[in-house]
């Protein structure tokens, strides 16, 4: 009898702790009825949980008989909803609020995917240009030397990234880099993004992940606009330098009302500026947008979405420090203020999300996007030709196809949460006209250096999956990726096609460990491979087509203070080669072996309800391995820099903040015989937003500091020189800036 007591006891003990809920749940706004994608559902003070899928859905199983959920999004009110046995799906609406750093918790999903630095940076820093969303990612420095029409360079991680080199661009999942790209592989233009529409960023630093490819060697960015308007506005800003800038962005389906599961909008965002260079830089830019959701049930959801980018500018070029020290031109003169540019950029796409089982997902994108640019540039005056000047054309124009299908499964095995993705994808450009030109004022070509067709070809597979075990999660992926390049060289006097291939695996392997709510660590490793341009590579022979990149970070995630949130990393980059096609020369230039080591700490405070405060700090130290030692800097990578400032947004409407960036002195050449001079610069803005209406300033460098934003060691001749000079040139950074600006909503 007591055997039989104790047996009955026992298997009621385990059916007690073997006992489960399954949770299955929605996650929308309540002011627009749309899902909120990537909000964390946790329990407990393990930290332990799940974030919303693209539909706002989500899955828990949670070993108890009840549970209190807390449901958190940045920039709403958190939620905590106690489930016992629920029968049916959950529906939570959250409402909109302030940023409440002390409800955010230090967690992460698939060692490190969501990104929390990144939800609220968007909900706090405002954007005032498509040249400066890129300032979200910590550690991303971008400098402009062309009348604002060029895409910027950037720098990252001890890279001086050009144009785009080194990390991957994309918005709404579309590649904004350009291979083989007249001007320089990966050019990645933003201007064609109207940064109002931005509703969030994914960013990551490091070739971590197999999801991402082509140009992920730095890190990558990935900007969503947003599907549905809170508000319908219309916006104009004036300001120095006869600048102006106007804004309507339209609700088109809002009035009808008839079907809250359909919803569209369109935007148009126009400019006009001339800088504040001697010679006036005449830049316009226009850009149109629209987009349009269709949940065409409660399984699937169509996106469809167009683009249209114009933009056309003159600009003073870069300028050698011996002519304004000899007070030949003034910091904002010129040599030749005939170089200048145009370009232009068209985009269709179309996306269908589809919940194909209980837990499993298809995201099918299909994208068209068409592209032309033009150039004019002279960085070296008369060092080639002593009579005309040495200024150069590149002009191109492409078309791009692609399309990717992703699936994601997420299931459970016992104790164990899994979490399964696997992808397939291509790219097809297509490039004619691919030029380089000796030019003269703009208008007579005095002889070609480079023309050529590119056809270039990317498909690629990927797998990833992540386990978690307790409060382990490990994260595997393999991703394989296979190129074709071919070449037409059309200076040939007969037709010849260059052709290479080469087909590259990438490895990745990441831990996450979530201690508790309040600290997450974190230790991902993975093999990229350094992007090369279709004319390094048919140059080559295919030698060193795609050489590989391996990189680890070690850090973590973690809360002090309960209003304070940090993020730490040591890490590592090591490339096996760096050619360069250099687009302004026509030669291909190696770069050997290279190293990267660093250190990057972020924090954000919340210094009152309506008080915050930022700042991020980055170490680099950036070698070539294969050059002596003294000879072996990489020129223009950063050594130090930090971003950072004060944000306020108070219950009364007033809004606004301080934000300063440092960037250190560092190698302007492999010997550091020149430098490229660092700078601080600050900005502030203020507003006052009603319901209706906001009215506001925006100042760009209010100290009215003399900076260089960017430079140079180049060798060039002045037309009265007798010997060519090498030192540093540069374009002048924006002197104080002052904009107003009055938007209206509705």
């Amino acid at each position: 009898m007591r055997i039989t007591f104790f047996i009955l006891l026992c298997l009621v003990f385990n059916l007690r702790a073997f006992s489960h809920l399954n949770i299955k749940g929605k996650i929308i706004s309540n002011q627009t009825n749309q899902a909120l994608v990537g909000a964390t559902i946790t329990y407990g003070t393990s930290g332990k949980g799940t974030v919303t899928d693209q539909f706002g859905n989500f899955q828990l199983e949670v070993d108890a008989d009840s549970v209190g959920l807390l449901i958190q999004y940045v920039g709403f009110e958190s939620q905590i909803i106690s489930v016992t046995s629920p029968e049916n799906e959950l529906i939570i609406k959250m409402k909109s609020g302030v940023v409440m750093l002390k409800e955010v918790a230090a967690t992460s999903n698939t060692a490190g995917r969501l990104n929390q630095l990144a939800k609220i940076d968007v909900q706090l820093k405002p954007v005032n240009s498509s040249q400066e969303i890129l300032r979200y990612v910590p550690g991303l420095f971008i400098a402009q030397h062309a009348g604002g029409g060029k895409a910027e360079q950037i720098f990252l991680r001890g890279f001086d990234i050009d144009h785009g080199t080194d990390i991957a661009i994309n918005v709404d999942g579309r590649p904004v880099n350009m291979v083989s790209h007249a001007h320089g592989q990966g050019y990645a233009d933003l201007h064609f993004v109207i940064p109002e529409l931005i509703e969030s960023i994914d960013f990551d630093k490091g070739p971590y992940y197999a999801d991402q490819g082509n140009f992920n060697t730095a890190g990558y960015v990935d900007f969503r606009t947003k599907n549905k308007l809170d508000k319908s506005l219309v916006k104009i800003e004036g300001g120095q330098f006869n600048t102006i800038r106007s804004l309507v962005a339209m609700d088109v389906l809002e009035k009808k009302g008839e079907d809250k599961n359909q919803n569209a909008y369109v935007a148009g965002d126009f400019m006009l500026t001339d800088g504040p260079f001697e010679s006036p830089q005449n830049f316009y830019r226009y850009n149109l947008f629209g987009k349009f959701n269709q949940m065409i049930n409660s399984q699937k959801m169509l996106t469809l979405q167009a683009s249209s980018f114009r933009s056309e500018w003159d600009h003073s070029g870069q300028i050698p420090l011996r002519a304004v020290e000899q007070g030949l031109i003034t910091r904002f003169g010129a040599i030749d203020d005939t170089e200048g540019g145009n370009t232009g950029r068209t985009d269709i796409s179309a996306r269908l999300d589809e919940k194909i089982g209980e837990n499993s997902y298809l995201e099918n994108m299909l994208y068209f996007t068409k592209y032309d640019f033009e150039l004019y540039s002279n960085f070296t005056f008369f060092l080639e030709d002593p009579v005309n000047g040495d200024q150069i054309r590149q002009k191109e124009e492409r078309n791009i196809f692609g399309y990717q299908s992703i699936y994601t499964n997420e299931a459970r095995l016992g104790s164990r949460q899994l979490a399964s993705r696997a992808g397939v994808g291509f790219r097809h450009d297509k490039i004619t006209g691919n030029e380089l030109s000796h030019s003269l004022n703009r208008q007579t070509t005095l002889n070609r250096l480079a023309l050529g067709d590119v056809t270039e070809s990317n498909v690629y597979a990927f797998v990833d999956e992540s386990t978690t075990i307790g409060k382990l999660t490990i994260n595997a992926g393999l991703r394989l990726d296979y190129f074709k390049f071919n070449y037409i060289d059309q200076l040939l006097a007969t037709f010849a096609r260059q052709t290479e291939d080469e087909m590259v695996l990438s490895p990745k392997l990441n831990f996450n460990y979530q201690l508790n709510r309040e600290v997450n660590i974190f230790l991902k490793s993975g093999v990229g491979f350094h992007s090369n341009d279709t004319r390094v590579v048919v140059v080559q022979g295919g030698e060193s087509t795609l050489p590989k990149a391996y990189g680890f970070d070690f850090g973590s995630k973690f809360k002090p203070l309960p209003n304070l949130y940090m993020d730490v990393a040591l890490w590592y980059l090591f490339l096996e080669q760096e050619f360069v096609y250099v687009g302004d020369a026509g030669i291909v230039e190696p770069g050997g072996k290279t190293e990267r080591k660093g250190v990057d700490v972020s924090a954000r405070y919340q210094i009152l309800p309506w008080l915050y405060m930022d700042v991020d700090f980055n170490w680099t130290d950036p070698k070539s391995i294969d050059e002596a030692e003294g000879e072996n800097y990489i020129p223009l990578a950063p050594v130090y820099s930090a971003v950072g400032g004060f944000t306020f947004k108070h219950a009364s409407g007033i809004n606004g903040g301080f934000r300063f960036r440092y960037l250190g002195d560092r190698p302007a050449n492999e010997d550091y015989s020149e430098t490229a001079v660092g700078y601080t610069v600050a900005d502030a803005n203020i507003n006052y937003t009603q319901q209706k209406w906001e009215i506001g300033l925006m100042v760009d460098n209010i100290f009215d500091a003399d900076w260089r934003e960017a430079q140079f060691d180049t060798e060039s001749r002045l037309y009265n020189e007798a010997q060519p000079v090498s030192e540093v040139h540069f374009t002048p950074g924006m002197p104080f800036f002052l904009r107003a600006k009055f938007s209206l909503f509705f």
